[in-house]
């Protein structure tokens, strides 16, 4: 059985953690890049770590070319890749520690069920919120049955150095969520949360797609008794039509014919003003600049969401 270690933490430990579910896109880069440039110009160290835990979304073949899309970029990273899939003795750790204290139960109840209680008015795509049928007893003993954390009352609130102040309710916005599925895989939110104290993580850089996770994950943490990492939540690319670049929505993979052009597009979505005449350089000579010239504050202005 696996343990948890909180792994020692130096000044700045920052983090990509890309899901092998297909090519390199845009919105991707994006996160990247800031992620980088944020540890670098802090004198700190940046990691990889591939989340290949949702195996029936894995694309075979898509964390290798990842990998290499990112060098092709001139992304360099300190120590070697950790695969969440290799991991599954500290996550089951975390989880044995969670139910021992009563911190999370079994629920046997389906995304159907909480579907038919669900307001009619619920925002479509976004998460259900549980009402907390299963709390005291399993309701389907002869069903799979999935662990959801038992979520206290009351506001979890955090600063993101680019979002501002940020407080949610998890009891009543989202309620009992999910850490181990019903098919037996471990939820992102636990992985997480375990993958960035085993690692040592000191500042998370990410999408702002990802901000209201960030509640959970700190609930998560306070419930493990780890430590909480700073946290930056950049805006995410868009379309045309105002609809999130991601994989599952076929967004186009990133020309890695023009290295050095599509990283300068990515600097300047992220309002870092490059130069033009890097635009066609080669990725180390923006790498330098970008180095040198990060800037978190532009970011601060404007709507988490912004197009490409």
């Amino acid at each position: 059985m696996g343990t948890i270690v909180i792994a020692e933490r130096s000044a700045y430990r920052g983090r990509f953690a890309p899901s092998p579910t297909g090519l390199l896109h845009f919105g991707s880069l994006v996160a990247a890049v800031a992620s980088r440039l944020d540890a670098r110009h802090a004198g700190g160290e940046w990691l990889i770590r591939m989340e290949d835990l949702d195996r029936p979304r894995e694309v075979p073949g898509s964390a290798d070319a990842i990998l290499r899309a990112l060098e092709i970029l001139g992304f360099t990273w300190t120590e070697s890749i950790v695969r969440q899939s290799e991991r599954s003795d500290l996550y089951q750790a975390a989880l044995d520690r969670l139910l021992s204290n009563d911190l999370a139960y079994p629920c046997s109840c389906s995304r159907s069920e909480i579907q038919q209680v669900a307001s009619p008015d619920h925002p479509e795509g976004e998460e259900l919120r549980y009402p907390g049928w299963c709390r005291t007893q399993l309701r389907h003993r002869d069903r799979p049955y999935a662990i959801r954390l038992r979520v206290p009352d009351g506001e979890i609130a955090f600063d993101d150095r680019i979002q501002g102040r940020i407080a949610v309710d998890v009891a009543a916005e989202i309620g009992d969520f999910v850490i181990r599925r019903r098919d037996g895989l471990f939820a992102y939110q636990l992985a997480v949360v375990v993958d960035d104290a085993s690692q040592g993580i000191t500042h998370v850089v990410r999408g702002a797609d990802l901000l209201r996770s960030t509640p959970r994950q700190i609930l998560l943490q306070r419930c493990l008794g780890l430590p909480t990492p700073e946290y930056a939540h950049v805006p995410v690319a868009t379309d045309s039509s105002g609809i999130k670049l991601s994989k599952s929505a076929g967004a186009a993979a990133v020309d890695l014919n023009r290295p050095g052009e599509e990283l300068w597009r990515a600097l300047q979505f992220l309002r870092q003003d490059p130069p033009p005449e890097l635009r066609r350089d080669h990725p180390a000579m923006l790498w330098d600049w970008a180095t040198g010239h990060w800037r978190l504050e532009p970011l601060s202005f404007g709507h988490a969401v912004a197009p490409v």
